[in-house]
């Protein structure tokens, strides 16, 4: 039997919100007496910044942007890039290259990156998309671990956007943990941590972004002690000629999704992981995504749009949860 969460550090909820990483965060925290609002405000906006310098490719002098210009060559790696790479990797070969960081050209390509939406026609050429195959895909990056470096094959570039901002909530909770706010919620842009309970006991209620016309009604969960992302082609997108391109692409194929796939949401511990398995699910659609979810034990619930009607599909570990909260 678990044991019930530890106390709260204190009886008032502090409320701290913001702008980062182009979207919006915010805190709720229990902390002790001591830890006043501009501390914890200042812990939270120093991870971000720290995120920021690593893996922002807007920022033309962050970590990211500097490997993603470099020549041909093994480049060192901080300690943080180093790890983030290593997970999406991982997951890379666990999931076929569902999950790639390097396709950075097509992202930009396709008008989500940086140099921001394309001039012109919205959709590049078969060449076009070609020339950025040709310097993407995960199998072509080779990693040192002795040299804790990366070779760049030269034009190569790399994208953490579908997993980023779960790396950034779990170093936001982490950092409120240090500072003795053991009870708190975390969201940047809709990826959630909740550790602990609120001083009533109650956990942190939270409602799972649902895409329009989704087929259930508003699902509301506890977040103790776990995280939940939901990646959805509602947030950036685009519409030509009555076909919506949403941003997350498939390395297979070079272009946006077009499986269906409207929206998938995740629970696990990390919400690291939970960002990244809601991407590679996205991108490997209804069946396979269902499937390989459940070969994972992941908790997870994909909706996506068919000739007969929005359709919801729920992994056996979504379900069992959805028992517990009954």
């Amino acid at each position: 039997m678990d044991a019930p969460p530890s106390r709260p550090p204190g009886d008032v909820v502090r409320r701290l919100d913001g702008e980062s990483m182009g979207t919006t965060w915010s805190v709720r925290a229990v902390a002790p007496a001591e830890v006043g609002d501009a501390i914890l405000n200042a812990a939270v906006e120093a991870e971000l910044k720290a995120v920021i310098a690593v893996f922002s490719p807007w920022e033309r002098t962050s970590e990211i942007s500097r490997f993603n210009a470099a020549p041909q060559g093994v480049w060192a790696l901080s300690q943080t890039f180093w790890s983030v790479l290593e997970a999406s990797m991982n997951l890379a070969d666990d999931t076929d290259g569902a999950v790639d960081p390097t396709l950075g050209a097509l992202v930009d390509l396709w008008g989500f990156g940086p140099p921001g939406p394309r001039i012109g026609s919205p959709i590049p050429s078969d060449e076009d998309i070609a020339a950025a195959l040709s310097v993407s895909g995960w199998q072509k990056l080779r990693m040192n671990s002795d040299a804790r470096g990366a070779l760049q094959p030269g034009g190569m570039k790399l994208d953490f956007s579908g997993i980023a901002k779960g790396y950034a909530v779990d170093r936001v909770s982490e950092a409120l943990t240090r500072l003795g706010a053991t009870s708190h919620l975390v969201e940047i842009g809709g990826e959630m941590r909740g550790r602990g309970v609120k001083p009533d006991g109650q956990p942190w209620w939270i409602g799972l972004e649902e895409p329009p016309g989704a087929p259930s009604t508003r699902t509301v969960a506890a977040l103790v002690d776990i995280a939940v992302a939901t990646s959805g082609d509602w947030r950036r997108a685009f519409e030509h000629e009555g076909r919506l391109y949403p941003h997350t692409i498939d390395g297979r194929t070079g272009r946006p999704i077009d499986n269906g796939v409207t929206s998938v949401t995740v629970f696990h511990a990390s919400t690291m992981m939970a960002d990244a398995w809601a991407s590679a699910l996205t991108v490997l659609g209804v069946d396979e995504g269902a499937g390989l979810a459940e070969a994972y034990g992941l908790a997870a619930q994909i909706v996506a749009r068919t000739p007969e009607g929005v359709i919801e599909r729920l992994t056996p570990a979504f379900l069992a949860m959805m028992d517990e909260d009954a």
